[in-house]
């Protein structure tokens, strides 16, 4: 922030500096080249003869047989040019300097026959050129001012008019102040339009480098998050992996003795042997679910219709649903675009939610499943509803955490297996919860793109 007000202020003090000093020099060369045009015309029109100039001849000292000129003459073409300058629009005080710094003629009476010193009269004779100045005012400050016929408002500009002879040297110099009220209106204008714009760009520019680096600063923590979240599902997989290896050929052989046990009549502890085939087959589930979750998921993508794979998943679960007493909603679109993904991996993950609401819902209930298409953003949204137990605000926060569980014989992988897969093919998935009112979970599916 400190740079860019520091850059503005800069360049707004440059351009303003700028524009003052270039309105200044147009409106003074304006100025010149008038008065120099009245010179010229009054010297044609007296015919005064060729080489001779106005500026050679506005001194009174200048004897006029020296010129070769009648001195009532010299005398009306001199009033005329002081009448015009008399007359100039604007005109605070119009002085005329010999070149040895005499004023030879005034607006201002009282100044006739002083020498004045200024560091721009100095730098138009040693220049030939003109010069102009723009002051405020500053009462009392500046010694021109008390010799003003009236007291400037604003500000006023000071001009510097070299009329030269024939042979190019100063012959007298032309001072005018002027307070263009037209001229003064725009540079005022001017100044709050450049400071404006600097301080409407340099608010512009601040708050889109701060957006710019907040958003780049939320990137960097979500990348950093998610590569966190990386190395950890990493580890966790590769633990995952070693145990499930090392756990299903024991399982098995467990198994497989309690059942030959089983098939041996008489034999007393037949529930203790049940119960051993049980819970071997609730490890086994973990070890597949582990396995699952530890194996990478393919980035092969293809359109997969939706409704075709709600269908499957629908009549894979109807017994279950049966024997729990819950209700199925699910009325298949007509046509449905397709989405990216993977057909067997969209099964899994629709398979974990509806088993995870199934479960939720021990007591019996309703399972409601929609799909909706957003073509605008190029989704499908599948939506798993629920009127199972819920879940509460906290639960709900750690739902796709892996090894995060409420139920007594879940593993926690489920949720965690179906976030993956829907960010593996750029979608996503969110849940919305209420104790002992259901839970929605909504997978949102990017359209497959058309070829």
């Amino acid at each position: 922030m400190i740079v860019i007000v520091g850059v503005s202020v800069v360049l707004g003090v440059i351009v303003s500096h700028f524009f003052v000093a270039e309105t200044i020099e147009r409106d003074a060369m304006l100025t010149a080249q008038f008065i120099q045009s009245i010179a010229e015309a009054e010297v044609r029109h007296a015919s005064l003869g060729r080489g001779l100039t106005m500026g050679q001849f506005l001194d009174e000292r200048v004897d006029a047989s020296a010129l070769g000129v009648a001195s009532e003459e010299l005398d009306r073409v001199r009033a005329e040019f002081f009448d015009h300058i008399v007359h100039l629009p604007d005109a605070l005080l119009a002085t005329v300097f010999a070149p040895d710094g005499v004023v030879v003629w005034s607006t201002n009476r009282a100044l006739i026959g002083e020498r004045m010193q200024s560091d721009e009269l100095d730098e138009t004779m040693h220049s030939k050129v003109m010069v102009a100045r723009g002051h405020i005012k500053r009462p009392g400050a500046e010694r021109a001012e008390r010799q003003f016929l009236r007291a400037p408002q604003d500000m006023y500009i000071e001009n510097y008019i070299p009329l030269l002879d024939a042979q190019g040297n100063i012959a007298s110099v032309v001072e005018v102040y002027k307070e263009p009220a037209g001229l003064i209106g725009t540079l005022r204008n001017g100044y709050l339009l450049i400071w404006f714009t600097s301080a409407f760009s340099a608010i512009v520019i601040y708050l889109s480098l701060f957006w710019i680096v907040r958003r780049a600063a939320t990137q960097l923590a979500a990348q950093q998050q998610q590569l966190l979240e990386n190395e950890t599902l990493v580890v966790i997989g590769e633990m995952s992996s070693a145990v499930a290896h090392g756990l299903r050929n024991p399982l098995a052989a467990i198994r497989s003795s309690a059942e030959l046990a089983l098939d041996t009549d008489g034999v007393p502890a037949q529930k203790n042997i049940t119960d051993i085939i049980s819970q071997v087959d609730r490890l086994s589930c973990w070890v597949r679910e582990l396995l699952l979750f530890a194996r990478p998921i393919s980035d092969e993508r293809e359109g997969v219709d939706l409704g075709a794979v709600v269908d499957d998943v629908v009549r894979a679960f109807e017994p279950q649903l049966r024997r729990a007493a819950i209700e199925i909603d699910w009325n298949p679109p007509r046509a449905l675009a397709p989405v990216s993904g993977h057909r067997a991996l969209v099964t899994q993950a629709l398979n974990s939610v509806v088993a995870n609401a199934i479960e939720a819902m021990p007591k019996g209930g309703r399972l409601r499943l929609a799909v909706e298409a957003d073509g605008a953003a190029r989704e499908m949204v599948l939506t798993v509803s629920d009127s199972g137990m819920g879940m509460s605000a906290q639960q709900l926060a750690l739902a796709c955490k892996p090894f995060h569980t409420t139920k007594r014989t879940g593993l926690g992988v489920g949720l965690a297996l179906v976030k993956r897969i829907m960010e593996r093919f750029g979608g996503s998935i969110r849940l919305d919860s209420r104790e002992k009112q259901g839970t929605d979970v909504y997978l949102i599916f990017r359209l497959a793109e058309q070829e």
